[in-house]
């Protein structure tokens, strides 16, 4: 099989806010171009993972190559990369972004623009791509065409007869967005005759292959059979396959410039195969790489335990395949006093975090256990230096630490005018600073905070969709560390520190949260057979305080009158026995202990 001539190749992505019908215009471009059969089409075809079909979201970025031929029965290749829209996965949709040269903009004609749908623009233009904007769902009743045309008209600055006005479900005038990818989005531009350099913008693990790398190839060919070598590692080897997507993978005997396919490398560790390397030629090799991509910074660090500590091993080798086809997921093994062995995990997000998991216990069959997430904080010690902290249990003692800084980011809220007044008392009531708001139209606005990152974190968007009936929507973007006055808030039970319990707060929050972190204790924790003090405490001083009483087995229910000396003496054993059991016993702390933490907010 020959490569495509470049000139009739287009490679772009689809690009919207979470919802707004990418994977079903996906669909439509794969059904119009004869890509997949019509007996096995089925309803988001590219989210091939179960998570991504039952929760209705794309979570990594697929590529397909799709054959068009147009009216003048010229064939093209469209390769095309779905992306995810979820703030989360904004990393998935930046490595997309690279391997293209156009992006089809998506915007829901009754919802209208909206927070990722400007974030995800703005990262286009960044890799000054060429943008398709397109009204999808035209077919709704609620639907606004000509308004959200004319909002994403003015956004761009182009007539809003460019505007593409489509139903994806429908397939109506889906045929328009082919023709508009030939006419609008330029052929890739590269050296054929240069050496070879392929940009690697995903991988995933096949047990048969190896790494299994998605690539972009910018300059040269990549043919079956000759030795390739990785430029950032060094590290020689002979691919096993070559093939592109469709959207399984298809064995090809060689990729040109400007297509985008695959890899099987063979190699068994990602870290050989790394996302946004360049793959070269191990006998020609290439001056330099192309450039990359920035290295990403988790923002949500969790502890991750097995209920079984036999499962450490297991746990360690399911995280190590996760981590293959999920670039952004970092650990650490870390030890824990109450919960045995376990690591320390970076996400980009409670979403990510909520992903991993899911995965861990569906895909690896584990039972695992999270702790209360938290951010990366900046601690600077008495003697200058600065260290990172992603979790409570690694902070210094008091007397060491000269200031505790903690991640602050830029908060875009994308909302109808209505529901500014119940937007802006929660934003105000997480710490959050108002900087300015801008009238999209009459109907609505952007609202612009800065806030701490640890506020938004666990349950911020679920009440911001509360208090805007679910019309408003927001992304973040992480702006820099500032000093702020935060304590480490321990909890004890039965007079033992339980540092998986332990969370940083700000002073001025520590009594409420202390208090309630206390009371929820008090409902999960179980009685037992002695007092069972639960305590929040800032280093020695204890804030607040609860017990969860005794069970008292009724000692003298054989006591039929008689003597109250024989009955005191009943009592009096049982009192020394519950005092022998208290400094021995041990208070076993059920998962929803953990998971309380997490849910305090919520209540």
């Amino acid at each position: 099989m020959v490569p495509f001539p470049q000139e009739r190749i287009r490679n772009f992505s689809i690009i919207a806010h979470v919802d707004h019908g990418k994977s079903t215009l996906a669909d439509r471009l794969l059904e119009l171009t004869g890509t997949v059969n019509p007996r096995e089409m089925q309803e988001q075809v590219l989210d091939s993972m179960e998570l991504e079909r039952e929760r209705g979201v794309t979570i990594k970025a697929s590529p397909v190559r799709m054959l068009y031929t147009d009216e003048d029965g010229t064939t093209y290749e469209l390769n095309l990369i779905d992306t995810p829209g979820h703030v989360d996965f904004t990393y998935e949709v930046s490595r997309a972004l690279a391997a293209c040269e156009g992006a089809i903009l998506v915007v829901d004609a009754s919802q209208g623009i909206e927070a990722q749908t400007l974030a995800n623009l703005f990262m286009a233009l960044e890799h000054d791509l060429e943008i398709i904007p397109v009204v999808n769902k035209i077919d709704l009743p609620a639907a606004r065409p000509d308004e959200v045309a004319q909002e994403v008209a003015d956004l761009l600055g182009v007539d809003p007869d460019e505007v593409l006005r489509v139903s994806a479900k429908e397939g109506i005038n889906v045929d328009q967005v082919l023709k508009a990818v030939v006419e609008r989005i330029p052929p890739p531009s590269g050296d054929p005759d240069a050496p070879l350099r392929a940009l690697i913008f995903d991988s995933q693990y096949d047990p048969y292959k190896g790494v299994v790398a998605s690539v972009r190839v910018v300059d040269g060919f990549l043919r079956r059979g000759e030795a390739l070598r990785m430029m950032s590692t060094a590290a020689d080897f002979e691919p096993l396959e070559v093939g592109y997507f469709a959207p399984d993978m298809r064995p090809a005997d060689v990729l040109g410039p400007g297509e985008v396919g695959y890899v099987a490398t063979g190699l068994k560790s990602v870290r050989d195969a790394r996302v946004g390397d360049t793959i070269t030629l191990a006998e020609h090799p290439a001056a330099e790489p192309l450039p990359g991509y920035k290295p990403l910074k988790p923002m949500v660090f969790a502890g991750i335990y097995p209920v079984d500590s036999d499962a450490y091993n297991a746990l360690r080798d399911a995280l190590e395949k996760l981590r293959l086809n999920d670039a952004a997921l970092v650990f650490d093994p870390e030890v824990s006093q109450a919960l045995g062995f376990g690591f320390r995990a970076g996400f980009l997000g409670m979403f990510h975090m909520e992903i991993v998991q899911e995965r861990l216990e569906r895909e690896y069959g584990l039972d695992v256990l999270f702790t209360a997430p938290s951010v990366a904080y900046q601690v600077v010690t008495t003697d200058g230096e600065v260290l990172t902290i992603h979790s409570p249990a690694e902070l210094p003692e008091p007397t060491r630490i000269a200031e505790i800084r903690e991640p602050w980011v830029r908060l875009e809220i994308f909302t109808p005018t209505e529901y500014i007044g119940p937007i802006m008392d929660l934003v105000m009531k997480r710490r959050g600073i108002f900087k300015r708001q801008d009238y999209v139209d009459q109907r609505r606005v952007i609202l612009v905070y800065e806030i701490p990152l640890s506020e938004i974190l666990v349950d911020f968007y679920n009440e911001l969709k509360a208090r805007s009936r679910g019309y408003a929507s927001m992304d973040y973007e992480f702006i820099e560390y500032r000093p702020a006055d935060l304590v480490k808030l321990d909890i004890l039970v039965g007079g033992q520190p339980v540092d998986a319990l332990s969370v940083i707060v700000h002073r001025d929050d520590a009594y409420r949260k202390g208090q309630r972190l206390v009371s929820k204790m008090k409902q999960v924790i179980p009685r037992q057979l002695f007092d069972v003090p639960i305590q929040a405490a800032i280093g020695k001083k204890v804030i607040s305080r609860a017990t969860v009483k005794a069970l008292r087995k009724d000692v003298l229910a054989k006591c039929y009158g008689g003597d109250v000396t024989r009955k005191r003496k009943l009592l009096e054993r049982q009192k020394r026995g519950k005092k022998r059991l208290k400094m021995v016993g041990h208070v076993e702390i059920p998962q929803e202990a953990f998971m309380s933490v997490l849910k305090l907010e919520e209540d």
